[in-house]
């Protein structure tokens, strides 16, 4: 009997790259951070990013409540002794590890609010830009007490929340314009949780002036903002239209048109990805019953 030997197949190499591998990332510049285990600050157009060891402790944004806010506006903390142990520290994680080290503040709370605030502002950080990144590499902060999660996640979350809003109500205004109340012909039904939203929009304030007022997460003020949209019981503050010259009744001491922001830095339409994380959900949970106590 002959036996015919077949070769065993050769390995075929790799060829892509860390960057082909971080192209299809929301920021291939923090994936590639992520890759080479950086430690540092990566600031962004709309936000910051603090990577220790290549995982993201630390996330800040103008367009979202800090972990302060967030631990003091239901009573989880004191705002004066968060302010003493601000003034005490130079660092978020350094003022947290006070806190919790004198007993004013429970492990848990810190890591629910801090998780909050870490994907909320993480997911403005992270918004398309229209300049570079820029990264400083510091090789001495630390994560402290605050826990980190990895970019993979802070992205797959970013992606989702996308999704998620597009789907609730496809304009983008309502993310940064002034917004006010429309008077419906038969008003919906309106949670509790809403109606706070709902009541605060005046025609000047902006979902991240409403989302630090009430103490909540930034994100999911604009996810309640957007389901009003959807239903009809408010808008945004459009701009007005400018006439190439003015009309020859205008009186010349006439009031400025007052003009909208600029639309915010999020794309109209976002990529058709849908990610379910049992963690994300499971904190969101933990939230509610936290804000609800």
């Amino acid at each position: 009997m002959t036996v015919v030997e077949i070769p065993l197949p050769l390995p075929v190499r790799d060829r892509t790259g860390p960057r082909e591998r971080a192209a299809g990332a929301v920021s291939p510049m923090l994936r590639r951070l992520a890759e080479e285990e950086a430690t540092g600050v990566l600031v962004r157009e709309h936000g910051t990013l603090h990577l220790v060891r290549g995982r993201v402790v630390h996330a800040e944004s103008p367009f979202a409540p800090g972990l302060d806010v967030l631990l003091t506006a239901h009573g989880t903390l004191a705002a004066t002794a968060w302010q003493r142990a601000a003034e005490r520290t130079a660092t978020v994680p350094e003022a947290a590890r006070l806190l919790l080290d004198s007993g004013l503040l429970p492990e848990g709370a810190l890591e629910l609010c801090h998780l909050d605030a870490l994907y909320d502002a993480g997911y403005f950080a992270l918004a398309p830009s229209s300049t570079p990144g820029r990264f400083r590499y510091d090789g001495t902060p630390g994560a402290g007490p605050l826990p980190s999660v990895p970019v993979v996640a802070l992205e797959r979350e970013t992606l989702r929340r996308r999704l998620l809003l597009h789907r609730l109500w496809p304009d983008p205004a309502t993310d940064s314009a002034p917004l006010t109340r429309v008077a419906p012909v038969a008003a919906a039904p309106v949670t509790a949780r809403r109606r706070a939203v709902l009541e605060r929009a005046d025609g000047v304030r902006t979902a991240t002036l409403i989302a630090r007022e009430l103490g909540r997460q930034a994100f999911h003020t604009l996810v309640d903002v957007r389901r009003l949209a959807a239903a009809g019981l408010l808008t945004p503050v459009r701009d007005i239209p400018v006439r190439d010259a003015p009309a020859r009744d205008t009186p010349a001491h006439a009031a400025p048109v007052r003009r909208a922001p600029e639309p915010p830095p999020f794309p109209p339409t976002p990529p058709l990805l849908t990610v379910t994380d049992p963690d994300i959900a499971l904190l969101k949970r933990l939230r509610d019953a936290l804000e609800a106590l």
